[in-house]
């Protein structure tokens, strides 16, 4: 009897398996996520089509627009491309 007494209370590889392989698969089920708010998709997010100097168009996001500042107002295209580093 004592044998199965130790038998009883010792758990063996066996029985640890089953626990381990279903502990792999709740991830894939979708349980213990939280029910946060998904950041907005790059589609949701309005862009701004823009002209760079030398004709190419670039995307630019509104919200990048409405946090950048000015640094110099009435600046003249010339003195522009000098800031840039483009001479003409």
């Amino acid at each position: 009897m004592s044998n199965s007494d130790k038998n009883k209370n010792n758990i063996s590889r066996r029985a640890i398996l089953p626990i381990l392989g279903t502990s792999f698969l709740i991830p894939l089920f979708g349980f213990g996520q939280s029910e946060l708010e998904t950041e907005p998709d790059k589609e949701d997010e309005d862009y701004e089509i823009l002209l760079k100097p030398d004709g190419t168009t670039v995307k630019v996001k509104r919200s990048a627009l409405k946090k950048s500042k000015v640094v110099k107002k009435g600046l003249s295209n010339k003195s522009l491309l000098n800031w840039l580093g483009k001479k003409k």
